[in-house]
């Protein structure tokens, strides 16, 4: 059922995409600092898109990574902890 709601989610997302650059099709001047290119309008959105979506991950990159890090750091102090606690249930009380 997972496998078929993917391949149907997928499978919308082509044809609107394939829609987009039918619509989309003509071409544009792209002017840059040091040149300008022309290349169809859809091909230009799609890079814009994709480029801000590899940015997004590379910014958040660093949040995912710091938060890796501090789990990591707070499961070895759990560790230490189990570890003290079990040896303070093995010592015997003294009266």
């Amino acid at each position: 059922m997972k496998r078929l709601f993917a391949f149907l989610v997928s499978l919308i997302v082509i044809v609107f995409g394939l829609s987009f650059a039918v619509l989309n099709a003509q071409p544009v001047r792209l002017n840059y600092y040091f040149a300008s290119a022309e290349a169809p309008l859809s091909l230009i959105v799609v890079l814009a898109v994709a480029a801000g979506a590899i940015l997004g991950v590379f910014s958040s990159l660093a949040m995912v990574l710091g938060s890796r890090r501090e789990v990591h750091r707070l499961q070895r102090k759990v560790h230490l902890t189990e570890r003290e606690l079990k040896n303070l249930r093995e010592i015997p009380i003294r009266d």
